[in-house]
């Protein structure tokens, strides 16, 4: 990760030596005897922990505004703080206000580490409203998908028994979603490229689904959608509603631009599992079926 970042480290290395620059060249050293040890240590350590905080916060994120404001504010403490220690063993002259001015970079960074702290607070929150999406997952110790991190079909079949059984009387459907020419960019791109893709889309369906629905991968590059307390027309805008923010997307693939979109199919869950996916995937091929008959007459 840390690669990500070189100008970011190149940049502080570099700010760290032209301070011991300015300090050498301006100042003159002071005697041994006159160094404060205690305030050697104490702004000498905050400098050292900054900047090791500094190498954690690139070292395991990347790039973004929310990185460059954590890693931005612990940068400037560690300069402001490194100047404080310098300031130890060099006397700069109390007409001159550069040093007071590289000081005053602590309190700077501490406002800016603050407003990257809050972003990274918002920034958490969706991130465990993602999490929270897969709880069910989580809470039964399932295999994932090795693609997708997501349960299968099995799994699916036995959540929807689950809601029927807990619930016999409420509303509850299911949605299944297909990637549309999803084989044309395997064969275009590869095998390696098209688990991108279901990667890609399965992050977004996640992202756009309530906390109580359950996303699993169906098979191949087909995703179902179990919504508890749903009835079929809430759940047929739903399912119109992810297909949407597919669509929104732009993957790249090798660096070629390629366009995103599914085709769905919805119904309240009140069949068999087997019966009922089997009916949703027939609704899902019609539609191929009719063109592949239109293309051959």
């Amino acid at each position: 990760m840390l690669s990500l970042h070189r100008s970011s480290l190149l940049a502080a290395a570099l700010a760290l030596l032209l301070i011991c620059a300015i300090y050498a060249g301006a100042g003159a050293v002071k005697a041994a005897h006159a160094w404060h040890w205690m305030d050697i240590v104490g702004e000498g350590g905050t400098a050292v922990m900054s900047g090791v905080w500094f190498m954690l916060t690139l070292s395991s994120r990347p790039r973004g505004l929310v990185t460059r404001l954590l890693a931005g504010g612990l940068c400037a403490i560690m300069l402001g703080s490194w100047a404080d220690c310098l300031d130890e063993f060099f006397a700069v002259g109390k007409t001159q206000l550069w040093d007071n001015w590289l000081e005053a970079l602590v309190p700077f960074g501490m406002l800016v580490l603050t407003v990257g702290m809050y972003y990274w607070r918002q920034e958490q929150f969706c991130l465990n409203e993602h999490l929270q999406k897969r709880e069910r997952l989580f809470r039964d110790h399932r295999a994932f998908d090795r693609i997708t991190q997501l349960a299968g079909a099995d799994y699916l079949r036995g959540q929807v028994r689950a809601e029927q059984a807990r619930s016999p009387g409420n509303a509850c459907a299911l949605a299944l979603l297909d990637i549309d020419r999803f084989h044309l960019i395997n064969r275009e791109f590869g095998q390696r490229e098209g688990d991108r893709v279901l990667q890609a889309v399965g992050h977004m369906l996640l992202l756009n689904l309530r906390n109580d629905d359950l996303l699993c991968r169906y098979a191949g590059d087909r995703f179902a959608v179990l919504m508890p307390d749903t009835g079929a027309a809430e759940a047929e805008a739903l399912a119109r509603h992810l297909c949407f923010m597919v669509g929104q997307m732009l993957h790249h693939a090798k660096d070629a631009p390629v366009r995103l979109t599914l085709r769905h199919a919805s119904a309240a869950a009140g069949a068999a599992p087997e019966a009922l996916l089997a009916e949703l995937g027939r609704q899902l091929s019609a539609p191929a079926a009719a063109a592949a008959a239109r293309a051959a007459a």
